[in-house]
């Protein structure tokens, strides 16, 4: 095989590479500070990472407040699900070993069932070899932005708030 063939069939994989990309629908606003950086993604699955700081201590001791922890495996979830209206609706989490200033922390989070708009997302959140997160994270699709759903607008007008079409 000659240079030039070799560099065509290099080329062929790399664009190949590329078509596979999946492109984040959702939650684009985020902060991969606070809520870990996207390592691979793909349709139904993502790797995504957070190194702890200062800023999410809950002591002096270098314990990492559960929140920020939580709020990374539901960023997880989401991009899981990548659609541009999904939404938390439940979860059921379990955080299995404290996480301290500068771990950081890699979560796999899974598409396990889809009905409908429905969709059920696997996370488990690993600081090298100890796993210190799992959970369950219920979803919606909805049709439009939650904050725009009809059931909102019914809410505001029984107590009087104006909406945004009315103002």
């Amino acid at each position: 095989m000659d240079e030039n063939e070799q560099n065509e069939d290099e080329l062929e994989i790399e664009s190949y590479q590329e078509e596979e990309q999946v492109i984040i629908k959702t939650h684009e606003k985020i902060s991969a500070d606070l809520c870990g950086e996207v390592i691979k993604m793909e349709q139904g699955y993502v790797e995504l990472r957070l190194t702890t700081t200062p800023e999410m201590l809950a002591d002096e001791m270098g314990l990492i407040h559960g929140g920020f922890i939580f709020s990374a495996a539901d960023y997880a979830a989401m991009l899981a699900v990548n659609e541009k209206n999904v939404v938390l609706v439940a979860s059921d989490c379990q955080f299995l070993s404290p996480v301290k200033l500068h771990n950081e922390v890699n979560f796999v989070a899974r598409v396990r069932h889809k009905e409908g708009r429905k969709r059920n997302v696997y996370v488990v959140g690993s600081v090298l070899d100890i796993k210190v997160f799992e959970g369950e994270f219920k979803t919606v699709i909805t049709e439009k932005h939650v904050l725009k759903l009809k059931l909102l607008e019914d809410e505001e007008a029984a107590s009087g708030t104006p909406t945004e079409e009315q103002e």
